[in-house]
Order: C-alpha cells, then sequence, then structure tokens
C-alpha cells in the first residue's frame, strides 16, 4: 500500500529560515510532535532557534502536546503574530 507524505508548511520568517514555504516527509509509521521537530531540525537546523515560540497545527487545527502525525496530514509551523 501506498502512504502519502506529511506536508509541513512554514510561515512568515520560518520561509526565510527554510528557504522554502513547504516540506513534505515521508513517514513509515506515526511521528510524534518531538520526532517531527528532530526530522524538522535535522533538515533545517536554523529551526531550532525558533522551537519555544512556534505552534503546530494539524489538517488546519492546532495540535495538542501528545499529537501523532500520519500519512497526509498537513502540518503548519505558525510563528508568533504581532500586529497593532
Amino acid at each position: 500500500m501506498q502512504t502519502s507524505p506529511v506536508r509541513v508548511l512554514f510561515f512568515a520568517q520560518l520561509k526565510d529560515v527554510t528557504k522554502c514555504d513547504s516540506f513534505d516527509i515521508a513517514l513509515s509509521s506515526p511521528m510524534s510532535i518531538e520526532q517531527l521537530w528532530s526530522e524538522l531540525i535535522a533538515k533545517f537546523p536554523a529551526l531550532a532557534k525558533h522551537r519555544s515560540s512556534v505552534r503546530l497545527a494539524r489538517n488546519q487545527e492546532y495540535a495538542p502536546r501528545n499529537a501523532q502525525f500520519s500519512d497526509a496530514d498537513e502540518v503548519a509551523l505558525i510563528p508568533p503574530v504581532s500586529g497593532g
């Protein structure tokens, strides 16, 4: 059976850090938030300094800390938003 990768979307300054607006990760099994961060930081080391301020959303809803990501999920890395 063929699986679809997890699509990770980057916004605002995270696009500048990664030099892309999205990245696909092929999964062999569900992945925790910690595992996802490890994969992303291995690919994009500059993301490490943003980790504490970035929220993750899975399929357009904020992901709880115990979230598991699986095939065909869409994950958005959402940096802090400021406004005025």
